[in-house]
């Protein structure tokens, strides 16, 4: 990984365990270009560009989550930790528990997540489909939903227990997602997500 310290390059030394925040504290300090999603995914950094049609489902998700839940329940790309290995993901819609606070950091922790969707990007839909779903059952998010503008397609996973998801749900842009049964407890309408 490169870093920029102090106006000159260095390269960070790969045998060193790192922590989430000095790879975050290294991102800071990195000229990124506003518009540039960045999160940490087993160690590995991902930033990636976010496009309108991308932004556009994201909001359709918050302002549906909204008509029930308080603006500060609702977040969005907001960085949190997941458990893993160098797990510090910034998802695209979160929903927290009733009564969760930030830390002194301003930090959420996972354990106070019960929703999160992730809308699929060409470059890391891999993640969200591959390890960011496994460290979203392992901390026991109770809904993870996937909408992938590229198939036209959604999957909410539920009902976690020992690490993985047991239940999923398949749809079509177009069709409901019923998640009245899960703790988000209201059905999220598709028809307005644009493909890509």
């Amino acid at each position: 990984m490169t870093v920029v310290e102090n106006d000159r390059i260095c390269m960070a030394d790969s045998s060193d365990e790192r922590t989430l925040d000095e790879m975050f504290e290294w991102l800071e300090k990195m000229p990124v270009p506003g518009g540039i999603k960045t999160e940490i995914v087993g160690g590995h950094i991902f930033m990636t560009p976010q496009r309108a049609n991308h932004w556009d489902t994201i909001l359709g998700i918050v302002e549906q989550l909204r008509t029930k839940y308080p603006r500060k329940r609702v977040l969005s790309d907001v960085r949190i930790d997941y458990p893993g290995h160098l797990n510090g993901f910034a998802t695209d819609v979160t929903l927290v528990a009733e009564g969760a606070s930030p830390s002194d950091k301003g930090a959420y922790a996972y354990q106070d997540v019960v929703f999160v969707a992730e809308v699929i990007s060409r470059s890391t839909g891999l993640n969200d489909y591959g390890p960011k779903k496994d460290a979203y059952a392992a901390a026991g998010v109770p809904v993870y939903l996937i909408v992938d503008p590229y198939t036209g397609k959604c999957v909410a996973h539920t009902t976690p227990k020992d690490g993985e998801y047991t239940h999923e749900v398949r749809s079509v842009f177009g069709d409901p997602i019923d998640l009245t049964d899960t703790p988000v407890g209201l059905t999220l309408t598709t028809d307005e997500f644009p493909r890509d």
